[in-house]
This record gives structure tokens, sequence and C-alpha cells, in this order.
């Protein structure tokens, strides 16, 4: 939810700040490559040593993101808070996928599905409360939304404490064996096409 405020904004940003649709296309472009480029490496990093409290540490960077865009004087100030806002998320999604996982119960396609569908629900939510919350006021109303990321690190951090004991109790019993891997050429492509 929080994430497609970015995108519900535009108009009150280009309001704010007189913005071109290039500016516009950079907050997209800012926002964009820190949540997907870095989700990667975040979860190149947490395949090799587990780190559940980057569940709540990704929601205070969406939090400090969401702040400084309700504050944000500037072009350069919005530019800095979808940074935020998407390193947040690149931060949050590689440990939350590998929580639905272990949440499942064994049923991972279900699980996945389930965690896809609350991702989707809220990124349609999100520019239906922008309409209702900031559009009317100004941006300066997407600090409301600081409520909802202060309740998601209270939840996350409960979760972190569930999963960090499920690491603990699960550290020495025999991992099941890996699969081999598609070729990289493969993966490029597919990636690449989708």
């Amino acid at each position: 939810m929080i994430q497609s405020l970015i995108l519900a904004i535009y108009r009150c940003c280009r309001r704010s700040f007189s913005l071109t649709f290039v500016q516009i296309g950079m907050i997209t472009l800012t926002f964009q490559l820190t949540s997907s480029l870095f989700q990667p490496v975040i979860g190149y990093i947490t395949d090799k040593r587990s780190m559940p409290w980057s569940l709540p540490v990704g929601m205070c960077f969406t939090l400090c993101g969401l702040i400084l865009l309700a504050l944000a004087g500037s072009f350069g100030m919005v530019l800095l808070a979808a940074a935020l806002v998407g390193t947040g998320s690149s931060v949050f999604h590689p440990e939350s996928s590998r929580v639905a996982r272990m949440a499942s119960g064994g049923r991972h396609g279900l699980a996945q599905s389930l965690f896809q569908v609350g991702g989707n629900f809220g990124s349609s939510l999100g520019p239906l409360l922008a309409a209702v919350i900031i559009a009317p006021y100004g941006k300066g109303n997407v600090a409301w939304f600081v409520l909802a990321a202060l309740l998601a690190i209270v939840v996350l951090s409960q979760i972190s404490r569930w999963y960090a004991a499920q690491h603990r109790m699960n550290k020495g019993k025999p991992k099941p064996a890996i699969v081999n891997p598609l070729p990289r050429k493969k993966v490029i492509l597919a990636v690449g096409i989708c």
C-alpha cells in the first residue's frame, strides 16, 4: 500500500513543485532502481545469512521515506523520499518471502500466492486512500500513512521474533537437497522477456 503512494501522488508533487514529466519520471526511476535493483542484492545476502530483523528495518526505511515525502520542500527531497521507500521495499521483500514459506505449513504455493495477493491488494488500496486522504489536502497528508508504517513495524517485529525462533530451532536440521539451478543465460532471458 505504502509503495503505491509514490505513484499516486504525482499530481500533488507536480503541482507543489511545478515538475515536468521528466522529473516525475525521475521519481519513478529512483523508486524503481532502489526497490528493484537492491532487492536481489539483499536476497543474495540474506540467502547466506538469515536476517529476521530486516522486516521491521525495511519498514523503518519506508517510514523515513514517508516522513520526508510529507515534509519535502524540494524536488531533491522528493527523490530522496522515493529512494528511501524503495530501499524499504528491497530490504523487506526477500526475508518476508522466506517468512511466507516458513509459515506455509508445507503449502508453499498457496503461501506465496497469498503473499502476492496481499501485496497486490495493498497496491490497489494505496491510490484509493491517496485520493481520499492526500489529493484533497496536499502531500503533507502523506504523514497520516506514518501510522500504518508504525503499526507495520510493531507487527513485523513480532513476526521477526517468531522467524528468529523458528530459524534457531531448525539450525541443526538437515536441509533439503538443492535442485540444480537453471543456466544463467536462461534466467537472464526469462527476466528480460518478463
